[in-house]
């Protein structure tokens, strides 16, 4: 009917989406596009990935499912790495600077495989300087960007699984199943050391967090149309009574 009033979009209250976020932008960024698409204020994230890396990132909007952000960190990981042999770098990443080069030998697969075996079980990791970690309020990074470095305690970490996907003359690609708490960047600079040729992380993606797997995420590169993103993501919005239930099965 001409003049007919159309109706408003129904408000948004509360749910939790699975992201697969593109290599680029950061996890905030992904926050508030999503806050943008939902016109909500209270959304947060289990779990940042950085802007090199790539998939599952949990975000949860209104209350209560931003309650629930500190259980989604509290389980296990699952992630796909590569790293690039022969090189160090200040983060322990490709983002950092290089500060040591050494000539990588010809590894067979099965020394490969026998290096990883050693890193498997419990064990203490020592934060990267380079780190989200907090000190007197403000993170390591802030330090290590000024040249002050924050001796932060090892912590415990396990490493449930861990195997060689495949090799290239100077790279390697692993998977990684390990607890919360767990830096690949660093468990990628200890490998290089154990193997006597340094490493660094290349590439990274988040294949699972806890019950969650990227396979059913939006797609995060439709979070930057506006037009598209409220649809995109109220059509895979996880209540928080799917939530609870999830989270009280075993993994």
């Amino acid at each position: 009917m001409v003049g007919q009033k159309l109706s408003a979009e129904p408000a948004f209250e509360a749910g939790i989406f699975l992201v697969d976020k593109p290599v680029g932008p950061s996890s905030f960024r992904m926050v508030q596009l999503v806050r943008r698409a939902l016109s909500i204020k209270k959304v947060g994230h289990a779990g940042t990935l950085d802007p090199f890396a790539s998939g599952l990132l949990i975000i949860c909007a209104g209350r209560p499912a931003t309650r629930l952000i500190s259980q989604f960190m509290d389980g296990s990981k699952r992630y796909e790495a590569v790293l690039r042999l022969g090189i160090e770098t200040t983060t322990q990443d490709l983002e950092g600077e290089v500060i040591a080069q050494k000539e990588v030998g010809v590894f067979g697969r099965e020394e490969l495989e026998h290096c990883l075996s050693g890193f498997l079980g419990e064990q203490l990791q020592t934060p990267p300087q380079y780190s989200a970690l907090k000190h007197k309020g403000k993170p390591l990074y802030h330090y290590a960007r000024r040249g002050i470095i924050i001796e932060k305690s090892a912590r415990p970490i396990t490493i449930f699984a861990l195997r060689l996907m495949d090799t290239g003359p100077d790279t390697m690609r692993i998977m990684v199943e390990c607890s919360k708490g767990t830096y690949i960047r660093t468990l990628a600079a200890d490998i290089g050391i154990a193997l006597g040729c340094g490493a660094h992380l290349v590439a990274l993606r988040r294949l699972q967090s806890g019950p969650f797997t990227v396979d059913n995420a939006v797609d995060g590169g439709i979070l930057q149309d506006s037009i598209f993103a409220r649809q995109a993501l109220l059509a895979k919005t996880v209540t928080v009574e799917e939530v609870m239930q999830l989270l009280s099965r075993p993994e």
